[in-house]
């Protein structure tokens, strides 16, 4: 296939291209950053990557890319883990509304268009709970994040009228070398980390492999459409996945981080750490979807590793 994709040097996208490229299909990766989309897919190594500079937020030149193309993975978005002043927080809207509403503008445009698009978004879109349970059936929450979700899959709901299978994938904590645990270990790695806040919030979780598997998956599969909880099986509370790094680093985890520590750090960002939500992947558990990790156990043990 050919595929776009948004968001191709972050976290995900990074891992994505590298799997794609594996199985021997052409990717177009539109971003922003071209020097280090090069470094990261030195031509050598990626012949079948085309690097298109694009503004996110803007139509232009670089919409013409999507023509031809057999699939669009839109992956971006300003960063959550910041701390959120108003500024920001328009930031954290925009570059996601606006950025998948070019895209599909794109996808409008195209003469050849693209048979899907994939389209993140964020179990923030159900709220904070301690107590509930929420998968692709819940309603969504009323606070900030819910609101930036609620948005956010709404501007991709139109590329289904241009004839596009639409998936969103409402996507967890994703585990791996870098991301959320980047700022984590280090603690640990001193004999001092612990539970964050009470502990007692849930942390809704994938592996970055399982992730990237479960998009690959839907851009092959067409019998996938609309919204997919892109959580692995087994959520757990933050006690328990502060439990479980310790034991796999051979580290204590006792030494508790305040509540706010965190949000000193982080500001408002802090609630995503500190309240969390447990979600169930329930449409993906109905597919024959494998996850090579189920349980925190063993994505702990090979990110660690």
């Amino acid at each position: 296939m050919k595929i776009a994709i948004t968001g191709a040097t972050g976290f995900v996208g990074c891992r994505l291209v590298q799997v794609l490229n594996e199985d021997g299909h052409e990717i177009v990766v539109l971003t922003r950053r071209p020097e280090r989309a090069q470094t990261l897919f030195p031509q050598v190594a990626f012949p079948k990557v085309t690097t298109v500079v694009y503004e996110p937020t803007q139509n232009g030149p670089w919409q013409a890319a999507v023509d031809g193309c057999d699939g669009v993975v839109n992956l971006a978005g300003a960063p959550i883990a910041e701390r959120w002043t108003p500024d920001y927080k328009q930031e954290i809207l925009e570059s996601r509304e606006q950025g998948t509403q070019r895209i599909v503008e794109a996808i409008a445009k195209a003469s050849h268009k693209p048979a899907v698009l994939i389209n993140s978004s964020a179990i923030g879109y159900y709220g904070t709970s301690e107590t509930a349970t929420f998968d692709e059936d819940s309603a969504p929450g009323n606070d900030f994040l819910a609101s930036v979700c609620q948005r956010w899959e709404a501007a991709a709901q139109p590329a289904a009228e241009l004839g596009c299978r639409v998936v969103i994938l409402r996507t967890g904590i994703v585990l791996g070398n870098g991301g959320a645990l980047e700022r984590m270990i280090p603690p640990f790695q001193l004999f001092a980390g612990g539970p964050i806040g009470t502990g007692r919030q849930w942390f809704s979780w994938i592996h970055r492999d399982d992730l990237v598997s479960l998009i690959v998956r839907a851009l092959d599969d067409s019998s996938m459409n609309g919204a997919y909880n892109a959580t692995a099986p087994s959520p757990v509370r933050m006690q328990e996945m502060c439990q479980t790094l310790g034991q796999v680093m051979g580290r204590p985890s006792w030494l508790p981080v305040p509540e706010f520590v965190l949000e000193l750090l982080l500001g408002d960002a802090a609630q995503v750490v500190l309240e969390g939500q447990q979600v169930c992947p329930k449409r993906v558990s109905a597919t024959d979807f494998e996850y090579e990790y189920p349980n925190i156990t063993s994505a702990l043990r090979q990110v660690v590793s």
